[in-house]
């Protein structure tokens, strides 16, 4: 019986708050309370008017019968900078003068102690600062600054790759043969031949692309450091060096298959290796009708090479024709999120593969590359459903 008397107060303010509706109220008739402790700043009330501006005014004033505020000083100053006629409220009456003042100071203060799962943070700024973009807003609208938004993106960068950026080990009996060609879902996979014309118009089957991400072999060398040993790779095609002017030749027929089943204004993001970039350009300006940016692909992890082990990769920007490309973030608003450096993890291998992820950047083997910076970049240069 003692609990049951115990649980009866409690019981009747739960029933009192949840018989609470929201009410719009004159802000004229509200009355911040003298004895508010908590202190904001001009720089987050102009954070808060901006969230009400872009959200709404999703959470009220808590006041009680005499119009007092209780919690939400700082939404009501951000709606008086709004220059709001009304606010929304909750009104509550059943606290004595020293629980109002004992709530006032708790509702700020044990919020503070609350933290952030930082991975899932780092996830959720990752994915925001692609979907803002497309509503009409800035990724500052979340309350966090650029510089801290970059911490946290680093260092998810320098954690573990993507499930689906790791590579599995090669099976013993591959079932895929050239000229197969997948359907899964809305997607389409074709095992060919980048310098066949004809195997490009079948995968693509009469559609155009919006945006192109792709990796060609260097060509340079026939060899990859597997363990401290030089290994062959296991493609004739790909160990075949090439000279300068074969490899332009080569460049031009594999990216100009890509660029006949582009639309106007398709951007093309071509990964290559540093000792290749010349030829790139110099195979671009044929090709294509601008190049936009050559950016650097900064990788978590240096693999070989002499004199510096390489731990970036170059990639070439084109547009194809002279429509303007497609951009789903405003430059003028949004240009401090897009840099020219992508700080990406390289693709991990396991099993016999592993290896292969430390080889020469030079090699077939590792072009093998995450998927994250090719679904951002295609993201941002495609309309949806493209």
């Amino acid at each position: 019986m003692a609990a049951a008397k115990d649980n009866e107060p409690l019981n009747s303010q739960t029933k009192l708050a949840s018989s609470s509706r929201v009410e719009w109220a004159p802000i004229k008739s509200l009355r911040p309370s003298p004895k508010n402790a908590r202190t904001h700043s001009r720089k987050q009330i102009q954070q808060i008017a901006e969230s009400i501006r872009k959200f709404g005014f999703l959470n009220p004033v808590i006041v009680d019968d005499e119009n007092m505020i209780l919690a939400g000083h700082g939404r009501f100053e951000a709606a008086r900078l709004e220059g709001l006629a009304h606010v929304p409220i909750l009104r509550f009456n059943h606290l004595t003068e020293a629980q109002k003042r004992a709530y006032a100071i708790a509702d700020n203060r044990i919020a503070e102690q609350a933290g952030w799962d930082r991975q899932l943070l780092s996830v959720e700024f990752g994915e925001l600062i692609d979907l803002l973009p497309i509503e009409g807003l800035d990724i500052s609208v979340t309350g966090f600054e650029i510089p801290e938004i970059n911490l946290l993106m680093a260092g998810r960068a320098k954690s573990k790759s993507a499930p689906e950026d790791v590579v599995p080990p090669a099976p013993r009996n591959a079932v895929t043969r050239p000229g197969d060609l997948w359907l899964l879902g809305d997607h389409r996979l074709l095992c060919g031949d980048a310098r066949s014309a004809f195997d490009f118009g079948r995968l693509m089957e009469g559609a155009l692309a919006a945006a192109v991400f792709c990796g060609p072999p260097s060509m340079l060398d026939g060899s990859a450091v597997h363990r401290g040993r030089i290994e062959p790779t296991e493609c004739a095609s790909d160990s075949a060096e090439m000279s300068p002017e074969q490899y332009r030749e080569f460049l031009s027929q594999t990216l100009g298959n890509a660029v006949r089943v582009s639309a106007e204004g398709a951007v093309h993001f071509v990964c290559m290796d540093w000792r290749r970039v010349s030829d790139l350009i110099e195979v671009g300006r044929d090709l294509y009708d601008e190049m936009l940016n050559l950016v650097v692909w900064n990788k978590t992890n240096a693999g070989q090479g002499s004199p510096y082990r390489s731990q970036h990769e170059s990639i070439g920007v084109f547009r194809v024709g002279r429509q303007p490309q497609q951009s789903n973030a405003e430059l003028s608003r949004f240009g401090h999120n897009r840099s020219d450096v992508w700080t990406y993890p390289d693709a991990k291998t396991t099993g016999k593969n592993r290896g292969a992820a430390k080889s020469d950047s030079s090699s077939s083997r590792a072009g093998t590359r995450p998927t994250k910076p090719a679904r951002r970049m295609t993201f941002r240069s495609a309309r949806r459903g493209s």
